[in-house]
This record gives structure tokens, C-alpha cells and sequence, in this order.
């Protein structure tokens, strides 16, 4: 029995046991996901998910499952489950355990035939391992594979046409098949020699009713060429490999074992921590390394990357990894700005505090003794100058420091703070001018370049910026503190003040550099631990306000308007710790170790071994949004830090 923990009478359960999704990645960008019996509930779901260049980089769901049947005395038990409309597929009542460490692993029992499942994805390479061994049988034992395959997006859905190609080439103990043109091959193979019968067809309508929850299509066509039929003997082990390069079988077994070797242990809290941190990160061969910013649908999104790239790299003190992260993402700044979305081959617009996440993780990096003040301005310091300057006399978007010293951003048309959600065709949260939590980072910035500045004997940019910190400490608490309420305002636009309860302030207290004293610190910690402190992350606006979301459900809409809106996100437990121990000290450690602990039951709900990206608002505050999220690990991993640090 591992450390997460799986009820066995409920596995056959659907209500269960398709809740609980399991993700796997690799160092090349490719993932494996489904849930825990093996039942694709999301179009995203796949045995083998890989980035394609052939498609500007972006992912493929090429090998979507794979289905067993077990064969005795003419006998088939098929083990593979699909939702249908008004059916399932009920290969689920034969599983009798799951062990998701050191890989995901299910065990069959079908009459006297127990048979194990392990799924292992290959490190570094766009290859899935699927071993089966034979535990008990009592006679003869045949088992036939039918690979189901998508060959598309992974936010399209495939549906029957006459454009698919059915052949099969014949390679070394399997067959190499591509669907569409622009497509690779997909060389599937087994470690034994095989029988491939050609019987190409359309398996029509799978249903995936997590799509249908989210208000998308929900039903997909998938294609067959064909099966494989392979004998087994007791205690004898199969593997089965699909990969984008055709490989020697006869190594399948030996390399199975090999990459299980390298797993991390999911055998502990922390453990799971670690690796599902190190999922998140894509080596390319080019020397590039990008951070994911969740699984199983998002790509690498600049601000997630900055802001989670110092927690991430906590295991192991990985500061090499830190680096390479910075300096791929260093060589796609535009000016002062940075693309919110970098794809491989594609680059998003741009937002206001992305650049500012920048230097706080320079910040962070220079203080885990990854680079001295010198080499640290030497390398990045035009970088830094180029956002300084760059916001200070005006960037797109609206975004220009004013008189006061303070940063404006957003115009009518367009918003660019982290709260970016549309919904009904409009913005929810139309925060422009002059965002809380953007001061916070601004005024933090320029205080870190003037301490590079004036370790690097800058003495002119010392003497013009230290001008502009002094102006936003005079005015800061002037534009956004109500003395009435006790707390600050969350934007201010045109004099006006926003005063909805939001955690956007905590940054004020949480940033190296504050333009504020304890007292206000005291006071924003206060109010946003009474309003929006939940057991799975801060809420994004106060249970008190007319327009709060309980609960991130429903169509597209409806979860838009409540992913601001009360929505709780674990990222910002980090920024909450932070604050709270810098300001209460040893005195501060067993409130936030109380949330930290209380996290661990999270593992063993909604992506198993890891952290969503949000949770309902309200109790009992169920895990939503992607199933595994950088932001979301890697601010735990930093409270963890925090929490050894101030003890």
C-alpha cells in the first residue's frame, strides 16, 4: 500500500474513482493522463500527449488509450472502460487496487486471472511503457490490446471523416501508423512477438463528461486500425510501447525498469511536492527549458513562470535549472514586456505585472546564492532597466508611471493585471489604473535594482530611482489606505477606490521591499485572514460581497465569473505565509504550518499527488480547474521553506 491512499470497495465506483485523475510528464514536453481506472473523462486525457513540431510545438493527443481484453477458454473480459451516451464500458468491475508509486499501477481480478497495469512514460523521450504481468491463472491466458487513437489537439475533439489514413506498416513486433498528413508515426510495439490483426474502425460517441461540465463538446470518435493478440504465461511480463521513433523490443523490459529507478517517491507529502514540481519543467533539445503552468491544458504562461520558478526549484537547491528558466524566457522581452504566453513557436499578449514577477524572481534568485549583486547586474541589468524605463515613460497598454511615482495600467478595451477573466463578453473584474498588488511589485523592483545599483556603484540610476521609491512611499498609503475600514483598496481609478475585499493587498505585506509600515501590514493580514483565509488558498473576493462565487462550476461563463470572484487559488497561501512569519516571526509558525499541514489530504483529491490550480470558495472546497498547477505546488514548496526558515 502506498502513501496515497485509494478505498479498494470504491474503486469500481464510478462516482469515485472518476474524480481522481492521475498526471504523469516528461523532459521532452509529452504527458500521460487519465484517471485512476483508466477512463478518459477529458479530451485532454491521453496515454501519449506529445508537443509536435511538425504543429508549431504546441501538444497532440497521438495514443488517446489503450484497451485489454483478457482471453481464457474462448472467454473475453474486457477491461477497458468508456462512458457512452446512456452506458459505460465496464472494464471497472474487475479492478481491485491502484498504487500510484512509484507509477501508476492497477491490479485485475477476473475469475482466477490477476493482472497487474503499470504506465510509465519515458524521461526524455515521446515514448509511453505499458508493462503487464501475470500474477495468477489457472489455465491458458491470451491478451488482446486495441489501441485507440486520436491524432489531434488536445483542445480539439476528433469525429469519423474519410480524410483518415487506415494503413499500418509492418515494423519490428508491431505497426507504425499515422492518421493525417502532418502527423508522425506512432510505432507501437510489444516486447513479444505478436499477432496484428488489421480491422481499421470507428469507435463513435466517447463521452467525456468532464468536458460536458465545463460546457464544451463532449463526445469524440476514435479511430482503430487494429489489435494486437499476444500469449502470456504466469508470472511472465509484456511490455507495450508506443513512441514517435521505432525501437528494439528487446530493450523494452530492461528500460522499464531503468526509468523506474529514476522516479522520485510519492511515498511521503514532500515527496509528492518534488515530483510533481519537476513535471513541470520541458528541456527542449535546443537548450531552451520552459516551466508548464499546469496540466493537463495549460502552456507556459510568463508571469506563472516567474512567480512559481523560485518554489519549483527548492528541491534539490536547483539553481542551474533557475537560471536556464530565466534566460529562456530573458530572450522573449519585447522592450519592457513580456508575451503572457509563450508557445514554442507562438507568443500571447502582454500584461503589467509580468515584467515586475521578473525582477522578484531575480530577486529570489540572487538571495538562494545563485548569482552575487555583480554578476547578477552584469547579466540581467539591462533587463531590469529596460522594464524601469520602459514603465516609467510609457509602454503599451496604458501602462506609465505617473507623478506620484505610482503605475498605471489598462485602458477600455483591454485589461492586464493577473485578474484577466472575461465572462458574457465582458471583463469581470475591470481593475485599470492603479492595481494594489502592481504598486507592491513596482515599488519592490526599484528597490532591488537600487540595491544592484548601488552594490555595482550606479551611482546616477541610484540617485534618479531612489527619487521615484521616496514618491511612492509618500503617496502609497495616501492613494489606498481607508482608515475607516482598516484596509486597502484593491485598485484606484480616477480617484475612485475600489474597497473589495481581495487578496491583491497581501502582496503589499509579503514583498521584500514595502512602501508601508507593520502597522498597515498588520492590519491587510488581519482582514484578508478573517475574509478570505480558506483551508485550500485565498479567496478572490470576500463571502461579504454581493457579487461572491461559492463554487467554480457550470458552462464557460460561469466559471469565468467566478474565477476572480471567490474562487479560492493555493498560490497565494505563499505570499500570505510570507507576510505573516516576516511580521509575527517564531510567533507566526504554528499558524502556517496548521496550513501547510492541512494541505497534505489534498493530494489524495482531484489530481492525485499534486495540487490544483483552484479550489470552491467555499467548504468543502473541492479541487477545479487543472488538475496539477506550477503556481499552485510551488508556493507550497516555498511555504515549506519559510517555515524551516523562521523555526
Amino acid at each position: 500500500m502506498g502513501y496515497l491512499k485509494f478505498d479498494k470497495a470504491q474503486l469500481v465506483n464510478l462516482e469515485y474513482s472518476l474524480n481522481k485523475e492521475v498526471i504523469r510528464s516528461n523532459r521532452a514536453g509529452s504527458y500521460a493522463s487519465t484517471t485512476i481506472i483508466n477512463c478518459n473523462t477529458r479530451k485532454y486525457h491521453g496515454l501519449l500527449v506529445c508537443p509536435l513540431d511538425s504543429f508549431g510545438g504546441t501538444r497532440h493527443v497521438l495514443l488517446s488509450s489503450l484497451d485489454t481484453t483478457v482471453i481464457q477458454q474462448g472467454k473475453e473480459f474486457h477491461l477497458a472502460v468508456h462512458k457512452y451516451p446512456g452506458s459505460v464500458h465496464a472494464g471497472h468491475k474487475y479492478v481491485r487496487n491502484f498504487d500510484s508509486d512509484p507509477i501508476p499501477t492497477i491490479t485485475y481480478r477476473v475469475g482466477g486471472v490477476v493482472l497487474t497495469r503499470e504506465t510509465m512514460l519515458v524521461e526524455e523521450a515521446e515514448q509511453v511503457l505499458v508493462r503487464y504481468t501475470l500474477v495468477d491463472a489457472h489455465s491458458p491466458t491470451t491478451l488482446r490490446f486495441n489501441p485507440f487513437l486520436a491524432f489531434r489537439g488536445i483542445h480539439q475533439l476528433s469525429k469519423r471523416n474519410d480524410r483518415v489514413r487506415d494503413e499500418a506498416l509492418p515494423i519490428k513486433n508491431g505497426v507504425a501508423v499515422s492518421l493525417y498528413p502532418g502527423y508522425p508515426y506512432l510505432n507501437m510495439q510489444l516486447s513479444k512477438e505478436a499477432h496484428y490483426v488489421h480491422a481499421p474502425q470507428w469507435f463513435e460517441n466517447v463521452e467525456y463528461f468532464k468536458e460536458k461540465e465545463r460546457g464544451y463538446d463532449y463526445h469524440e470518435d476514435i479511430f482503430n486500425t487494429g489489435y494486437f493478440e499476444v500469449e502470456i504465461e504466469k508470472d511472465e511480463s509484456i511490455v507495450f510501447s508506443a513512441s514517435l521513433k521505432e525501437e528494439a523490443p528487446n530493450g523494452f523490459k530492461s528500460k522499464f525498469t531503468n526509468q523506474v529507478k529514476k522516479r522520485i517517491p510519492r511515498d511521503s507529502y514532500m515527496g509528492c511536492l518534488e515530483n510533481a514540481a519537476q513535471q513541470f519543467f520541458n528541456r527542449q533539445e535546443e537548450g531552451q527549458t520552459y516551466v508548464l503552468a499546469g496540466f493537463p491544458w495549460f502552456g507556459t504562461i510568463s508571469r506563472n513562470v516567474f512567480g512559481s520558478l523560485p518554489g519549483l526549484t527548492l528541491p534539490g537547491d536547483d539553481l542551474k535549472t533557475f537560471e536556464a528558466v530565466l534566460d529562456t524566457l530573458v530572450a522573449h522581452q519585447q522592450g519592457p514586456l513580456f508575451p503572457s504566453i509563450i508557445e514554442r513557436k507562438e507568443e500571447g499578449n502582454m500584461s503589467v505585472d509580468t515584467p515586475l514577477w521578473f525582477i522578484w524572481s531575480l530577486q529570489q534568485f540572487m538571495a538562494r546564492g545563485g548569482a552575487d549583486a555583480a554578476r547578477l547586474w552584469k547579466k540581467y541589468g539591462t533587463n531590469i532597466r529596460q522594464v524601469l524605463e520602459g514603465f516609467r515613460d510609457g509602454a503599451d497598454h496604458g501602462i506609465k508611471m505617473a507623478e506620484t511615482g505610482l503605475l498605471a495600467a489598462g485602458r477600455e478595451d483591454i485589461f492586464v493585471t493577473w485578474m484577466d477573466a472575461y465572462a458574457y463578453g465582458a471583463p469581470v473584474t475591470p481593475r485599470n489604473g492603479y492595481a494594489v498588488e502592481v504598486q507592491a511589485l513596482w515599488y519592490n523592483a526599484i528597490r532591488f535594482a537600487l540595491e544592484l545599483a548601488k552594490a555595482n556603484g550606479q551611482a546616477e540610476f541610484e540617485q534618479e530611482w531612489e527619487a521615484v521609491a521616496q514618491r511612492i512611499e509618500q503617496n502609497f498609503t495616501r492613494v489606498f489606505w481607508d482608515e475607516k475600514r482598516q484596509y486597502l483598496a484593491d485598485y484606484v481609478n480616477w480617484g475612485k477606490k475600489d474597497m473589495s475585499i481581495r487578496p491583491n493587498m497581501v502582496f503589499v505585506a509579503s514583498m521584500p521591499y514595502s512602501p508601508v509600515d507593520d502597522y498597515v501590514k498588520n492590519a491587510v493580514l488581519s482582514v484578508v485572514k478573517t475574509h478570505l483565509l480558506t483551508p485550500r488558498g485565498l479567496r478572490t473576493l470576500s463571502p461579504s460581497d454581493p457579487g461572491y462565487r461559492s463554487v467554480f462550476a457550470g458552462s464557460i461563463d460561469e466559471r469565468y465569473m467566478a474565477y476572480h470572484q471567490g474562487t479560492a487559488w493555493p498560490w497565494l497561501l505563499g505570499h500570505y505565509a510570507e507576510a505573516y512569519l516576516r511580521l509575527h516571526e517564531r510567533t507566526g509558525l504554528s499558524h502556517v504550518k496548521k496550513i501547510f499541514d492541512g494541505f497534505e489530504a489534498g493530494l489524495n483529491e482531484h489530481g492525485l499527488g499534486t495540487i490544483s490550480e483552484v479550489y470552491d470558495g467555499d467548504p468543502p472546497h473541492d479541487g477545479r480547474g487543472a488538475i496539477s498547477s506550477a503556481w499552485s505546488v510551488a508556493e507550497l514548496l516555498r511555504m515549506k521553506h519559510l517555515i524551516d526558515q523562521f523555526a
